[in-house]
């Protein structure tokens, strides 16, 4: 996870973004990989972090983190660079529930 989040602090330009969003389909493949070997829990996260494996889920808590940290939150200041702050915002609907 720590790599997706370095690379998404690190989107600067359409072209780190797009890089970007390669690593996280990545991620998520790999995940649904080991997911079928050994399955975790159905009541948390899979072995990569995933907690919204569908597409809907995936952007409708992507959707509901960029609303909530629109103004940022005690954690979270929103970057200046709107290509940073959409890579931030795809890599929380991996995440936020």
């Amino acid at each position: 996870m720590s790599d997706l989040q370095d690379q998404a602090n690190r989107v600067t330009d359409e072209r780190s973004f797009i890089q970007f969003l390669s690593s996280l389909a990545e991620d998520r493949e790999v995940e649904i990989a080991q997911e079928s070997e050994c399955p975790s829990s159905p009541y948390g996260a899979g072995a990569n972090g995933w907690e919204n494996v569908t597409i809907g889920s995936f952007l409708d808590a992507a959707a509901a983190w960029a609303e909530s940290s629109i103004n940022g939150l005690p954690l979270y200041d929103p970057p200046a660079n709107p290509w940073t702050r959409c890579a931030h915002i795809l890599l929380m609907g991996k995440l936020y529930e």
